[in-house]
């Protein structure tokens, strides 16, 4: 089975549960594992909740706008996220220490990490295979290995 679907939605915090609920009902028309689907809709809540947090445009117009798209290809899903703001710091492109730690860094400059760079780490830690690039705004991609239920004519 391959097919894919695009989302133009606006930068506000109501459009995140729709783009989830849209991959969840991909995902059970597609007949996807519960868990795996359940793992890729949080990851797409937070690569949404991302874009709608960081991702405004550098001016006030109708790029206040932020895309999704999930491709799902045989037994692989790709789910890109992507915004016009000012895109990824470098820092956050070099990858930091796993799980948001930074051995070297003060407690505050620390403490101010974890409450605000904890969505990147759990997105992989869901998915296979994570990526970032600035290309007029943040685009984020992930990547997971799809498995069918049982009962699905998918997984047949």
């Amino acid at each position: 089975m391959s097919l894919w679907w695009s989302l133009h939605l606006r930068r506000e915090a109501a459009s995140v549960p729709l783009a989830r609920r849209l991959l969840l009902g991909t995902m059970e028309n597609a007949g996807v594992d519960p868990d795996i689907s359940f793992d890729l809709s949080i990851a797409l809540t937070e690569a949404c909740a991302n874009a709608v947090e960081h991702g405004a445009a550098r001016t006030r117009s109708s790029q206040d706008a932020y895309r999704v798209t999930a491709y799902l290809d045989g037994e692989k899903c790709r789910i890109e996220v992507a915004d016009s703001g000012p895109g990824f710091p470098r820092a956050t492109m070099e990858r930091p220490a796993p799980h948001g730690y930074a051995p070297d860094a003060d407690q505050e400059d620390q403490a101010d990490h974890l409450e605000h760079g904890r969505g990147l780490g759990l997105i992989e830690e869901l998915a296979d295979h994570v990526s970032l690039a600035n290309r007029d705004g943040a685009v984020l991609s992930f990547d997971k290995v799809l498995k069918f239920s049982n009962l699905s004519p998918a997984g047949v």
